[in-house]
């Protein structure tokens, strides 16, 4: 019971901060207005962090590399404290079990956006359908475009409804299914000596 606490909180703990970390990369690549409320709340707490690493990780191709660091960081933290607080035994494994690790951080990391991806077209569709016009529509529409314009370009609105989203989020789930689910048992066969 408490092993199932522990990794609860660690999850929340850090899937927020990955969250926090990786929208603010998405933002900065989807070209997202930084003058809305939303924005400003992630920039505001990812700030800690990643102000203090553009020294060091320098920004490419206008993206914000710094931010990305920290969104892969926190999965790998992630990953390895949930294992730890599962009772692996790193000592006993050795240095051979870090692709191990390296694939299991990259499936979340995977998981984590897919996810988030998810949650922004279901919020993109709620908004376009109860208030098209409010102040935080461009923002989530900005966000959406990337996964809604492939589908967008093949599926033609009926009746002026755009079933898009109901496409993406099928593809989406597939993903979650095929390659990621292909990635997590392949990390597990790795980290256990499974086959």
């Amino acid at each position: 019971m408490f092993q199932e606490a522990a990794q609860f909180l660690l999850r929340v703990v850090f899937e927020l901060a990955a969250t926090a970390f990786w929208l603010r990369f998405y933002m900065q690549w989807t070209r997202v207005p930084f003058q809305n409320p939303f924005s400003q709340f992630i920039v505001r707490i990812t700030n800690f962090a990643v102000k203090p690493a553009r020294r060091m990780i320098p920004g490419l191709f206008g993206l914000d590399l710094a931010s990305l660091l920290f969104f892969l960081l926190a999965e790998l933290i992630w990953v390895l404290s949930s294992l730890w607080v599962a009772g692996y035994p790193f000592l006993a494994a050795g240095a051979a079990v870090w692709p191990g690790f390296l694939l299991l951080t990259l499936a979340a990391c995977l998981k984590l956006v897919i996810y988030l991806m998810i949650a922004l077209i279901f919020v993109q569709a709620i908004i376009s359908w109860v208030n098209p016009f409010s102040p935080i529509a461009p923002v989530f529409y900005a966000m959406a475009r990337p996964a809604l314009a492939p589908f967008q370009r093949i599926i033609p609105t009926i009746s002026g409804i755009d079933l898009s989203p109901l496409a993406a989020f099928i593809v989406l789930q597939l993903l979650l299914i095929l390659p990621v689910g292909g990635l997590e048992r392949l990390a597990h066969g790795l980290l256990y000596g499974l086959p």
